[in-house]
């Protein structure tokens, strides 16, 4: 199936997203690439391909950027793959992770910061706080690499010393450190060998060394010394009688191993310390992944060395970039990135987006030099515009019978961002307001200004911030940001008691304002920027543990909203705002990706478009509900699960239920890791940090039992029939976001299985090996055979959609980029049920039609016998006078359908519905005068 090579282009006409991994490499995806080239898309989008730890899923886990990760294939398999890549006139799209890097034993800049401290060359690398307030991390790093207190792990002798290769180590369980070269006389000290004392000198050079260049040097020369003492075997027993004087099974060894840690440039400490106590800025809450200062010129440098040699070489025509918002200048990085990009492309364009959540009415920053976001703006569009804004009310009622909190959303989202700052952010709120504590210290206005009156101000202010983070600079913020910061503050100000609303004004005149005439020496501006920065840094993770990954598993009204880049409380959107949006896109990132789904979805595209038919019929499913929660009543009896949870694995099952019975297989021990995640994540009655076994046993055994084949169990069967009551129009909303997401302006990306069907759940479900011999198969069979509905259960009218539209896409890129985007008006009794716009361009008009809210006429036109007959169409005659309307520049002429060939004549300035859709809710028409 050898697609004919085009012409290269440097900017994506679509993108493919491949997740690689040891168990997909970059040889597995070259043996697919006549596949991807058949679909029709332009550039392969991959995972981050730089080393991670071993065995890692995803690639965000970094540990050398100066490699190609050698389980995807080393640089050598990249380089196979991009040549037939080229051959086929296809390019590379990279994942980058500028933000963070993972910690361990197989990333050598961080090795080097913990054999060395402060004196490392990378210490200023990481963005640690090596002089904080808790004295006891001064000079040191944190690690809260322990399962258990640090006391108890040393009493039961589970952290200890060993030598290996000549060299000495802290083993603790599941982790193996470097023990200060400094200290290596103290332990070769103890063994009281003749044999060692070349050794040991030695190592007091490096004591007694000044600078660290004489330091690392006089190491080198007494690690060498001490690997040619080893080759006398007796030298093994002699370390072995050092090593045991510091066995903290005896209580001396014990007291000497606490003394030899304490002087070590870390600090070993149980990991549920870590929100507490933390001096390093983390990736979120995780623990072994760390904040790296990109912003400095050797981190800059040296973390993308790779990435431009690979440019240069013409190997990569752009990057995403991964948590923009983490950056502490992303506007200076991006634009930095840029320069350098396209100068080793020799002017031509560099395509580069940033994976970044907008918040309602937030728009990206047009002067950053970017091309636009990853596209969950676009998916949350796209979702909202094919739900029923009309369901909301009932939906609302249904969820009040549920819910265990009193208020809305918003509520949940303020209230979990109180515990995330009380708890799991702890230690970066304590650096925020230590850093403004410092900083209005600094200043005769502000030095009465006190720790905890900071606290309480910025608590609430961190609690109602309405953005992902704002984006000041040296100079201060722009007019937006303060703004949004003063705007916040008036919200807040009569939250707080009277006497700290001074407090609150003189914090927001230094988070929004420029620094003040008597803070431009350096010191003032350096304590500036580093509280702005710490402030910037902290409300990205924390919105998004806030929402994303709290708010998100316990708001239960639909939960095909609960998506990144979503507001679960906007139920839908209009046509008109659809338009809006699409128009204020182009109009600034006219390149800008436009995704569905990502690696990082809640539940799969294909699974939210079924779930949104619940808003068009929400009376039946409050009935349903009522019917399914009478049939398990005995099951919960036994199995006691809350209301919220239950209402929650109803919806999962729906969203996720297979179209074929086959598909059934998997599908409960999917669910059942999905549901344990899901009770973690929401923190109401479980928690990563400390799980309720009982309780999540609990839920498993209620959803093992509700699914128990058996005809005693009325439920499954009942379960079946929902489904298939749905899904016919659920898969008319999917290609309806299929063709939303070809056609407005913008680049489609196609996440990895997503061409079929995809009713994944969150990861790892959403990453899972992908069934490409039976996508090759479809395809054949669709290249000769016109697209229909008639086996709309295997997707494979879906893969021909995208198929058909990537390819008229081919050498029309300006038409569905730069063209006109024109919102139509339609007319008709069922003008609410179509989405109508044109895209022109070049004297080349294409009209879109995509169908929305069909639950009602599909089912309507079949019995409950033959609902599984039931296809994604609104019956044409339901059409009645439905009908697009043109402008006169488009008034007149014949039109002929892209996907099906179907051809037709303008009416009196209008596009009968009916004469279009008769064999597809979707099509895209080109006119022709």
């Amino acid at each position: 199936m050898n697609a004919p090579a085009s012409p290269r282009t440097l900017i994506p006409r679509a993108t493919l997203r491949l997740q690689f991994h040891r168990d997909f490499t970059f040889d597995h995806a070259l043996a697919q690439v006549d596949y991807f080239a058949g679909l029709g898309v332009s550039h392969l989008y991959a995972s981050p391909i730089f080393t991670a730890r071993s065995g890692s899923t995803h690639g965000y886990d970094v540990v050398d950027p100066t490699r190609i990760n050698p389980e995807l294939g080393g640089e050598e398999g990249l380089r196979r793959l991009m040549q037939a890549l080229h051959e086929r006139g296809m390019g590379l799209i990279v994942d980058i992770v500028p933000n963070h890097m993972a910690l361990g034993d197989q990333n050598p800049w961080w090795c080097d910061v913990l054999l060395w401290g402060q004196h490392s060359p990378y210490a200023s690398w990481f963005d640690i706080e090596w002089l904080g307030a808790d004295p006891a991390l001064h000079g040191k790093v944190l690690l809260p690499v322990l399962g258990k207190p640090y006391g108890e792990l040393l009493r039961a002798g589970d952290i200890k010393l060993e030598m290996d290769a000549g060299r000495l180590y802290v083993v603790c369980p599941g982790n193996r450190l470097p023990l200060a070269p400094e200290d290596y006389v103290n332990v070769l000290g103890a063994a009281d060998s003749s044999r060692l004392a070349e050794a040991i000198a030695a190592f007091r050079r490096v004591q007694e060394a000044a600078v660290q260049e004489e330091r690392q040097g006089c190491a080198t020369q007494a690690w060498r010394v001490l690997a040619q003492a080893f080759e006398d075997p007796a030298v093994h027993a002699d370390v072995q009688i050092g090593l045991d004087k510091f066995s903290s099974l005896t209580p001396d060894g014990a007291t000497a191993l606490h003394e030899l840690l304490e002087r070590q440039h870390y600090r070993l400490c149980d990991w549920r310390n870590a929100g507490d106590e933390i001096n390093w800025r983390r990736f979120f809450e995780i623990g072994d992944l760390i904040g790296m200062r990109v912003e400095q010129d050797d981190v800059f440098e040296a973390m993308h060395a790779l990435l431009f040699r690979l440019v240069g070489e013409g190997l990569i025509d752009g990057v995403r970039l991964d948590h923009i918002d983490g950056l502490a200048e992303p506007a200076a990085y991006v634009q930095r990135l840029r320069q350098r990009l396209e100068a080793l492309k020799q002017g031509a364009p560099a395509y580069i987006v940033a994976e970044k959540i907008l918040g309602a009415e937030e728009s990206l920053p047009t002067d950053w030099g970017i091309d636009g976001t990853t596209g969950y703006d676009f998916m949350d569009q796209a979702a909202a515009v094919l739900h029923d804004a009309g369901g909301a009310s009932v939906l609302d009622a249904i969820w009040k019978e549920y819910r265990t909190d009193s208020d809305g959303f918003d509520y949940l989202v303020h209230s979990t961002r109180r515990r995330l700052l009380e708890r799991n952010f702890a230690s970066e709120f304590n650096a925020l307001t230590s850093a403004l504590h410092a900083l209005a210290r600094s200043a005769v206005t502000t030095r009465d200004l006190s720790l905890m009156a900071i606290r309480r101000c910025m608590r609430e202010l961190l609690v109602y911030f309405p953005v992902y983070r704002t984006y000041g600079v040296r100079a201060g913020c722009n007019s937006g940001d303060s703004f949004v910061i003063r705007a916040t503050a008036m919200r807040v100000r009569d939250l707080l008691a009277k006497s700290d609303q001074s407090a609150l004004d003189a914090i927001v005149g230094l988070l929004a304002d420029p620094p003040q005439p008597e803070m431009q020496d350096e010191r003032h501006q350096q304590l500036h920027w580093r509280a702005l920065t710490r402030f910037q840094q902290l409300t990205p993770p924390l919105t998004a543990k806030s929402t994303e990954d709290t708010a998100f598993y316990r708001y239960g009204r639909l939960l095909s909203r609960n998506e990144v880049g979503s507001e679960p409380a906007q139920l839908g959107i209009e046509v008109d705002d659809f338009h809006r949006h699409v128009m204020r896109r182009q109009r600034d990132f006219p390149l800008a990706m436009l995704a569905t789904a990502t690696h990082d979805h809640k539940r799969g595209e294909d699974a939210r478009m079924r779930l949104a038919v619940l808003s068009e019929i929400p009376g039946h499913w409050q009935s349903t509900l009522q019917r399914w929660r009478a049939l398990n009543q005995t099951a919960r009896r036994q199995m006691p699960i809350d209301a919220v949870d239950e209402l929650m694995l109803y919806q999962t099952l729906i969203g996720a239920w297979p179209l074929e019975q086959a598909g059934e297989a998997d599908l409960l021990e999917r669910v059942s890791a999905w549901q344990r995640k899901a009770l973690r994540e929401a923190k109401r009655r479980s928690d990563w940090n400390a799980p309720d076994l009982d309780y999540e046993g609990q839920c498993d055994g209620f959803l093992r039992r509700i699914l128990r084949p058996g005809a005693d169990n009325a439920f499954l069967p009942a379960l079946r029939h929902f489904v298939q009551e749905v899904a016919a129009a659920g898969a008319l909303n999917s290609l309806g976001q299929t063709v939303l997401r070809l056609t407005v302006p913008g680049v489609p990306d196609l996440y990895q299985g997503c061409d079929l069907w995809d009713f994944s759940l969150v990861d790892p479900d959403n990453r899972r090996p992908v069934d490409y011999t039976m996508r090759q198969q479809l395809i054949h069979t669709s290249q000769t055979a016109p697209l229909t509905l008639e086996d709309w259960r295997n997707g494979a009218c879906k893969q021909q959609v995208i198929r058909t539209l990537l390819h008229f896409r081919s050498g029309r890129e300006d038409l569905f980029t730069i063209g006109d985007y024109v919102p139509l008006t339609v007319t008709g009794e069922l003008a609410d049920k179509l989405i109508a716009f044109a895209r022109r361009s070049e004297g080349l008009t294409v009209i879109v039609l995509v169908s929305r809210h069909a639950a009602r006429a599909i089912v309507s036109s079949h019995t409950a016998q033959t609902l599984h007959a039931a296809t994604p169409l609104i019956p044409p005659q339901q059409w009645g006078d439905a009908a697009v309307q043109l402008p006169e520049d488009m008034s007149a002429g014949e039109w002929q359908s892209v996907l099906s060939g179907a051809e037709g004549a303008v009416r009196e300035q209008r596009i009968v519905a009916a004469d279009v859709l008769r064999v597809l809710p979707v099509d895209v028409l080109v006119l022709s005068k």
